[in-house]
């Protein structure tokens, strides 16, 4: 049995500017109530006409295939105390490739949060892609388990969630000291549902590594995963483990870690594995020849609560990580009054508890405030198949047709006009208390 909060969930540039910034309410005191309306309604959408979207900003730059040096923390146990980077990714604006703080506040905006500390963030309209404001959003630091988001974005389309695996031992060598665990067996079968809920809700790294065998192995897994942030113009994000295991190089953005989020998001079964707040895991088999079962919770704070937290209002996902080297990260979604929000918190440097939860609490809750105060400061760049017709999560062209595509957006080539995308037969959907229609823009550029 499964319990979910949430099922589903919807879908520009100046100078640098330093925010003042004053105390907001605590943003997690109330927990959502159930709605009256059932979940699940069926309803059909037809496709939307083609509508002006804003200008988009830069597109895409080429990846720096050279070692971040000052962008990824010290060694395990030590303090990270270097600065952000003077040169970072202009992808989705120019002003999110500067460093601090970014935002334009408008008539009765209210001010940023002060108590923020996280070294990077971001808030953002997950149906526009309307960067709100951000904080060192290009920085390139590691991501712990929050880029499992990219590794289901990258492998979950490829297998039905009912197939049967039998488990190998092989399938669960290499694992990191300390990973996070499910408790996945060697020599038992388990269904691709299953391996996902151990994926979503325990960040489970054995079920990363079955799936990746089922998937080919790491190195393949590994390969598809940067082909996948590369199609999406993560370029912040160097791929090395597929469960976020601290690797030597291995990166990402709260920027990169967004568009994992959105386009994730576009996908039912990620949408419902990634609200689901406890389910039934299958164990070992007892003396009898019958599985027992456990009980899973969510790691997610925000979704579920515990540890002096309650619930935040319309949450619906998405994923949280914690490495030694990474510190606490998280990436979520919410919605109220029909605006859907993302927010990522990479490393808050508080001592407060919870802190990656709290303060990304109180982003979202400064979000919704601002909504139609602010002038954004940046976009959520769409995928590079949005802009060329080669189909969603297509690579063809190679890298000689990215470099073209990068090329003529650096030269102005990149326009205003987009198409609304409507999923056609979408749905109602229960998230804590809210029902809204789940929904898909991708800004196109101009040919």
């Amino acid at each position: 049995m499964i319990r979910s909060l949430a099922a589903a969930c919807t879908f520009s540039n100046v100078s640098a500017v330093n925010v003042s910034k004053k105390s907001a309410p605590h943003p997690l005191t109330a927990r959502p109530r159930a709605s009256k309306r059932a979940a699940g309604l069926a309803l059909s959408v037809a496709v939307a006409a083609a509508a002006a979207l804003p200008a988009g900003p830069a597109a895409a730059l080429p990846r720096d295939e050279k070692p971040a040096v000052s962008t990824t923390p010290g060694a395990p146990g030590k303090p990270a105390n270097d600065p952000p980077p003077s040169d970072m990714s202009k992808v989705g604006g120019d002003q999110l490739g500067q460093a601090g703080t970014q935002a334009r506040l408008g008539a009765g905006a209210p001010v940023l949060p002060k108590d923020v500390t996280a070294r990077s963030w971001i808030v953002a309209d997950a149906e526009s892609g309307q960067v709100l404001a951000s904080h060192n959003a290009h920085w390139r630091l590691p991501p712990a388990s929050t880029l499992k988001m990219l590794f289901a974005d990258t492998v979950l389309p490829k297998f039905p969630r009912d197939q049967q695996y039998t488990v190998t031992p092989a399938d669960l060598a290499g694992l990191g000291p300390g990973s996070s665990m499910v408790g996945v067996k060697p020599n038992l079968p388990y269904s691709v549902h299953d391996l996902w809920l151990g994926v979503f809700l325990r960040s489970g790294n054995d079920a990363v590594h079955v799936l990746s065998s089922m998937n080919g192995g790491v190195p393949k897994t590994v390969k598809d995963m940067q082909d996948r942030a590369d199609e999406l113009q993560a370029l912040d994000t160097r791929v090395v483990s597929p469960d976020g295991y601290d690797m030597p190089g291995q990166v990402s953005s709260a920027y990169d870690l967004t568009l994992f989020a959105r386009s994730g998001l576009q996908n039912k079964d990620f949408r419902e594995y990634c609200a689901t707040a406890t389910a039934k895991f299958p164990g070992a088999e007892g003396k009898d020849k019958k599985r027992e079962t456990q009980e899973i919770q969510n790691t997610n704070r925000l979704l579920t609560g515990d540890f002096g937290l309650s619930p935040y209002k319309g949450i619906a996902g998405v994923k949280n990580g914690n490495t030694t080297n990474a510190g606490a990260t998280f990436t979520g979604v919410a919605e109220r009054g029909g605006k859907v929000l993302l927010v990522t918190v990479m490393h808050p440097e508080s001592a407060e508890s919870q802190a990656v939860y709290k303060e990304a609490a109180r982003l979202l809750d400064w979000g919704f405030a601002a909504n139609g105060k602010v002038t954004p400061v940046g976009e959520l760049v769409p995928p590079k198949s949005a802009t060329t017709g080669t189909g969603a999560g297509s690579t063809q062209g190679g890298t000689k047709n990215r470099r073209g595509q990068e090329a003529a957006a650096a030269k102005g080539e990149s326009g205003g006009a987009g198409v609304a995308l409507a999923i056609a037969g979408g749905a109602l959907v229960l998230v804590a208390g809210a029902v809204f229609l789940i929904n898909r823009r991708w800004p196109l550029r101009k040919r």
